[in-house]
């Protein structure tokens, strides 16, 4: 195999994404998902033909029992060639067992999940938080460096998973802020210019606001990040803490209401509509 050649598991939103870029930059070698998706006009093979294509297998898929279901296939067929980069989001007792069970072929792990949705993804803005030992993080750089901005080492897999819900965490809590501020701001007989201006000289101003501003001015809630997979990242939240944390409580009701009542496809953002229907 080349030392660049990448196949990517998972073409989902963010997948199919990364899967375009790496065929713009000439290595991606292969690429498979759950069911086949021939509009993406990308290489699909089945998933031993994925190791056998390449050297680094990106993984990119909804949760950790589906990752388990791909590694468990996969290991007979990895060797010390193999850099295996896993970016779902998942609990951090997951991570940890999923690199022993890749390092015990002789092949490297490197736990790395993200953030950006898909406009990020699309710009190739995503920034890693990566997991696993110094040497695979300098081998995976020329690779994830063609997808990305920016990549932080933080130390262990597990680490590396806590990480990622620890953010997400935070959007979770400020996006529900921010629905319930604009929601009070409309009741008030405030329009959306004036809330928005004001918001942008307050410390409250921040980068998830600037790019919801707009869906919750013209109530788009096309997905760039689901309801559905904000709920999961959370419910890990609350696996990987241990503990309880009264804004994650919080966050989880307002998802699983959210979801219950259908919205799960749609963009976080419309934890509004939640709002709006009391």
């Amino acid at each position: 195999m080349e030392d660049t050649t990448v196949a990517v598991i998972g073409l989902g939103l963010i997948g199919s994404i990364w899967a375009g870029h790496y065929t713009s930059e000439g290595i991606l070698a292969a690429s498979w998902n759950r069911s086949s998706k021939p509009e993406l006009k990308l290489k699909q093979t089945g998933l031993t033909d994925c190791t056998k294509a390449a050297r680094f297998l990106h993984i990119c898929l909804y949760d950790a029992d589906s990752v388990r279901s791909v590694l468990t296939q996969i290991v007979p067929h990895l060797d010390a060639g193999h850099v295996v980069i896993q970016s779902s989001t998942i609990d951090s007792e997951s991570a940890t067992e999923f690199a022993q069970m890749v390092q015990n072929t002789g092949a490297r792990y490197l736990e790395a999940p993200f953030t950006g949705s898909k406009p990020a993804a699309e710009q190739g803005k995503t920034v890693f938080y990566l997991g696993g030992e110094e040497g695979v993080v300098a081998t995976a750089e020329p690779v994830l460096k063609k997808i990305s901005k920016k990549r932080f080492h933080i130390g262990a897999p597990a680490q590396a998973a806590a990480i990622k819900l620890a953010m997400n965490l935070q959007i979770a809590g400020i996006s529900q802020a921010l629905c319930e501020a604009i929601t009070l701001s409309r009741q008030a007989g405030i329009d959306d210019d004036c809330f928005f201006e004001v918001m942008k000289a307050n410390v409250s101003w921040s980068a998830l606001a600037e790019l919801k501003e707009p869906k919750l001015r013209e109530a788009d809630y096309s997905p760039q990040f689901s309801i559905k997979n904000l709920h999961k990242d959370m419910r890990l939240a609350k696996k990987t803490a241990g503990r309880e944390l009264p804004q994650l409580e919080r966050v989880i009701e307002c998802l699983a209401a959210s979801e219950a009542a259908g919205h799960g496809e749609e963009d976080f953002i419309s934890l509004i509509r939640m709002l709006e229907n009391k």
